[in-house]
């Protein structure tokens, strides 16, 4: 059952990651039709901004997802010697090098990894769960954020967040140009020429660049949806013990928001720490619901 799970999920993070791809490309040859008249300059558009952005936030991801959640690193183990202990233990296990650790002064426990590959990763930990978990429980939540760290989830969620920024910046650009008065020689020629064709394109171009944005963060929350179920099966490949993490989860949903968390940042955590209202359909949730994660964890 654990690795059909695993084996699931990461068919569902290709389809999902696939995707996003798909629409950023759409959305850089739309906005290159509308304002440009050319879909390969879109395109170029839409790998530059793209590159950029994803280059950017690999190189630096960790110190500026830290600085946004305001976490302090410890060096050593006397500064917080069950939290290194456990994190030195679960990447012993994980095959993963040691990460860098942090802790986060907040009383809502919670926890997420990032970073750029398993060599710079980082974990993180807020004051509150450290007070709040057992060692158990404790270990739950670190087998699962190594997961993460083991299965470059840490890159795989600063690409998504790069490429939903990109999509943002290039719809912020063309907005600007059509602020300016770019891009009403395409739409008048269409008019003028009567080619249905070139105006039905038009407005799905249009509309491909104004719900794009909206687009890009559903497919960012179904990436970390998804892949919170795989550290989820992760953690008790790893610790072999569901109930630690169960345990811990259960302690996690019922506790009160937290104060540092950065709501770009939500994503990370174990838990959303914003504790905000489930949506109905779960498309703009960044996590599953709880309930869910934990019946999996059940049936492992």
């Amino acid at each position: 059952m654990l690795f059909e799970q695993i084996a699931r999920n990461k068919r569902r993070t290709i389809y999902v990651l696939t995707g996003f791809v798909i629409l950023v490309l759409a959305i850089g040859a739309a906005i290159g039709y509308v304002f440009f008249d050319s879909y390969i300059a879109g395109l170029v558009l839409a790998l530059v901004f793209a590159g950029v952005y994803a280059a950017i936030m690999i190189g630096n991801s960790t110190n500026i997802v830290m600085a946004m959640n305001h976490g302090h690193e410890i060096t050593k183990a006397e500064q917080a010697p069950e939290l290194w202990h456990i994190v030195e233990d679960m990447a012993l296990v994980a095959r993963v090098p040691m990460p860098r650790v942090f802790i986060i002064d907040d009383p809502s426990p919670n926890a997420f990894a990032t970073g750029n590959n398993p060599q710079h990763a980082a974990v993180a930990a807020t004051s509150g769960i450290l007070e709040r978990l057992n060692r158990e429980e404790l270990e739950g939540v670190m087998g699962h954020e190594m997961t993460h760290v083991r299965n470059y989830d840490i890159r795989l969620q600063t690409i998504a967040l790069a490429l939903a920024a990109a999509i943002t910046g290039m719809v912020n650009l063309a907005g600007n140009f059509f602020w300016w008065g770019g891009g009403s020689r395409r739409r008048s020629s269409d008019s003028e020429g009567g080619n249905i064709l070139q105006i039905v394109m038009l407005i799905v171009s249009i509309l491909l660049v104004i719900l794009g944005p909206i687009a890009a963060t559903m497919a960012q929350m179904a990436l970390s949806r998804n892949r919170e179920y795989l550290a989820d099966a992760g953690s008790v490949e790893l610790t072999r013990n569901p109930q630690g993490l169960i345990s811990a989860l259960q302690k996690i949903s019922t506790s009160e928001p937290m104060k540092e968390a950065d709501p770009s940042s939500a994503a990370l955590y174990i838990s959303d720490p914003m504790k905000k209202k489930k949506s109905l359909t779960h498309l703009f949730d960044t996590h599953p619901p709880m309930e869910e994660r934990i019946e999996r964890l059940r049936k492992m």
